[in-house]
């Protein structure tokens, strides 16, 4: 064998180990270059406003959610309720105010309103139907208003005492007062009364009883009593 021999053999020893040395430099050097690229990615997907998207190999598949059928409340049917019709129950009607109008009488009112003319002049303390005027208010009384009753006459009559009477329909002072052994004046003076016959049916008034004796009078042969005031 020549002396080139081992000389050559020598290089490619060499040579291969030199390659031997240089091929884990190259792997550890590509890793630490894919070591950073992949940091500097991680920090630019962490701090972007709009990250890249991991590589397909990273990504994980999200599970698709199993859709559940929840099964519907069963339909209620409505029950249909028979709806009673009210019953018709008769309200009486409250007093009601009427404007008198031209033309109008009390006794066209009355009839009108089905109400007793009596009781139509009592409640609006009319005592002639003809003295209305046109704007007057009058009540028009509820159905079933009725006239006042008489009064009671007390058991006793102490002379000098005081009760309360009603007027009547065809009452004048002196026929309440003849009642009462009273007198029209005494009873025209307790009540403020300046025009005697201005009384009117319903009114109430304070008649002073006992205070007056009565006298027979003849009035056409037969005698009437009439009140005369006891000294």
């Amino acid at each position: 064998m020549s002396e080139s021999e081992p000389i050559a053999d020598d290089v490619i020893k060499a040579y291969r180990r030199r390659r031997e040395r240089m091929v884990p430099l190259i792997l550890g050097g590509l890793a630490v270059v894919l070591l950073v690229v992949g940091l500097f990615l991680i920090v630019l997907w962490l701090t972007g406003e709009n990250p890249p998207a991991l590589p397909a190999f990273f990504a994980t598949k999200t599970p698709t959610p199993t859709q559940t059928t929840t099964p519907l409340p069963p339909t209620i049917t409505p029950t249909i309720t028979e709806t009673l019709e009210p019953t018709e129950t008769a309200t009486p009607e409250g007093p009601i105010t009427y404007v008198i109008k031209e033309g109008d009488t009390l006794g066209a009112i009355a009839e009108e309103y089905e109400v007793d003319l009596l009781i139509l002049m009592s409640v609006n303390g009319i005592r002639d139907a003809n003295e209305i005027n046109i704007g007057q208010e009058i009540i028009i009384p509820a159905e079933g208003t009725e006239l006042p009753t008489p009064t009671a006459l007390p058991s006793t009559l102490i002379p000098g005492s005081k009760i309360e009477y009603v007027v009547m329909t065809n009452d004048t002072l002196v026929t309440i007062a003849a009642k009462f052994n009273s007198t029209a004046e005494a009873i025209a003076e307790e009540n403020d009364i300046e025009d005697p016959n201005n009384i009117f049916v319903g009114q109430v008034l304070v008649v002073p009883v006992g205070i007056a004796t009565p006298t027979p009078t003849k009035t056409g042969g037969t005698e009437t009593p009439t009140a005369t005031a006891t000294p």
